[in-house]
């Protein structure tokens, strides 16, 4: 059996384009116009699951899509950083946001480091191989990162590296124990501006 999962994305909102870590924002009107056309361009999933946060659920909702939540599925936990620009937090803790760039392990903020938000997914990702048929998630970009870290089996200290556009999909299959990926791949949406 072959599992499929593709992960979308979801659209920018505020916190993304002011590079300031998520606090619960919507996504914005052009990004939810940009979902709306994109209906009927992803495959009919078996499943849907989402990410708790308010941007996943409206982008899912847009691509005229249901789906449950899943926790595990949730984007990185950082805490006391939480709706603070990364300028803003670098300026006061310096040496704390270098650590938590270069270690993995690191969660100076009393969120969830890296590795724990990997091996969260990782263990997501090894239930679903279980699953018949296609599952469709849309997920924080940090969770589609942490995905293909764990689907290649890449160290965690990857993770920053790896770009995540918005209303992008990532795509896996996988069996006998492994998965391959096909990346980033664009939906097919008009110019809507």
């Amino acid at each position: 059996m072959t599992s499929r999962v593709a992960f979308v994305s979801p659209f920018t909102s505020p916190s993304l384009r002011q590079a300031r870590f998520y606090d619960g924002d919507s996504i914005d009107d052009i990004g939810a116009a940009r979902a709306r056309a994109a209906v009927g361009s992803l495959p009919v999933p078996a499943r849907v699951v989402t990410s708790p946060s308010v941007r996943c659920q409206q982008t899912a909702a847009a691509l005229g899509l249901g789906g449950s939540e899943s926790p595990e599925l949730s984007g990185l936990d950082v805490g006391r950083w939480g709706g603070r620009t990364l300028d803003a937090v670098t300026a006061a803790e310096p040496e704390a946001v270098a650590r938590w760039l270069t270690d993995p392990c690191s969660a100076p903020h009393g969120g969830e480091s890296v590795q724990a938000l990997c091996a969260r997914v990782a263990r997501w990702m090894e239930e679903t191989r279980a699953f018949e048929g296609r599952t469709l998630a849309v997920v924080e970009p940090e969770v589609v990162r942490a995905v293909v870290t764990e689907a290649l089996g890449m160290p965690a200290a990857v993770f920053w590296r790896l770009d995540v556009p918005p209303l992008t999909v990532t795509e896996l299959s996988g069996r006998a124990g492994r998965w391959n990926l096909r990346l980033g791949r664009p939906l097919a949406v008009p110019d809507v501006d």
